[in-house]
């Protein structure tokens, strides 16, 4: 499993990240605190706090393409 954290600033942030991790048959979730949501929902990911960083848990460990794809996304440190 590869964890990644990003910030989704808004709707259409919201509906890329949803759109790129549908493309995949990885199964992805979305963490925030004690929240584990699907990260292919797009209701369930809109439903989070989008004001900090959420965590994405990716469950392969064959997920480059998907990472380079979500890079955009990611929180730099």
């Amino acid at each position: 499993m590869k964890k990644i954290e990003v910030m989704l600033d808004g709707i259409t942030a919201v509906k890329d990240f949803v759109t790129i991790v549908n493309d995949y048959k990885i199964e992805t979730d979305l963490v925030v605190g004690r929240y584990l949501i699907d990260a292919k929902s797009i209701m369930g990911v809109l439903s989070l706090d989008l004001s900090q960083p959420l965590t994405v848990q990716i469950h392969s460990e064959d997920c480059e393409e998907l990472l380079k794809r979500l890079d955009r996304f990611v929180v730099k440190k």
